[in-house]
């Protein structure tokens, strides 16, 4: 099966994700942040490095989900292809950082990866205000991070919200400002009784 963790920057995908890797014996699929050569530019100068790193995490993430399908085992997996097409390249695109070309290129090249790939068996996202993923984008302290725009952040979040909205597939959604699963067992309890729920039909 393929248990899929979709939300914001900051909204706690990677805790959730080692997390329940831990407590159900996945096998964990991490974002590659620490060694993508393109991240700390894109924060620099989005204009100039936009369509590199989507091209680059689509190139990973496409990686991700054939190596997923094809392995035989239960992943749960720390962002979903479905968010770089959906949210971020479009909002790129439309703050004017990456150009009519270069989206379409783009935009082209996602639906075709798509038409050869289906859908996680679940979806899990993970809902957080701004404020929320302000203190914890703090609290974590990357460098490369620290200088992200609020009106970017904001701009993602109505895109999860819009996408969200019509996703077709199994779903559940974790109100993160109200849910604490690192620091309190119960709230984590819940999601894992949720997660039982949709994949087994168990109920606690």
């Amino acid at each position: 099966m393929h248990i899929a963790i979709a939300g914001n920057i900051g909204s706690g995908k990677t805790t959730l994700t080692r997390m329940l890797a831990k407590h159900y014996g996945w096998i964990p699929k991490f974002e590659s942040v620490d060694y993508n050569p393109y991240l700390a530019d894109f924060y620099e100068d989005m204009s100039r490095w936009s369509f590199n790193l989507q091209i680059y995490f689509l190139n990973k993430r496409f990686q991700d989900v054939v190596s997923i399908a094809q392995g035989g085992q239960t992943v749960v997996q720390d962002r979903t292809i479905f968010e770089d097409a959906r949210i971020f390249a479009p909002n790129l695109h439309d703050m004017g950082m990456m150009s009519d070309r270069d989206f379409d290129n783009y935009s082209e090249l996602f639906d075709l990866m798509m038409s050869l790939v289906a859908k996680p068996d679940l979806m899990i996202y993970l809902r957080s205000s701004i404020p929320g993923l302000i203190a914890q984008i703090e609290k974590r302290g990357r460098e490369y991070e620290q200088g992200i725009r609020i009106d970017y952040l904001s701009g993602l979040n109505k895109r999860y919200e819009d996408w969200i909205s019509t996703y077709d597939g199994k779903l559940i959604v974790v109100d993160k400002d109200n849910c604490d699963f690192l620091n309190r067992p119960e709230d984590f309890a819940s999601i894992c009784s949720r997660i039982d729920g949709e994949l087994f039909g168990l109920f606690s």
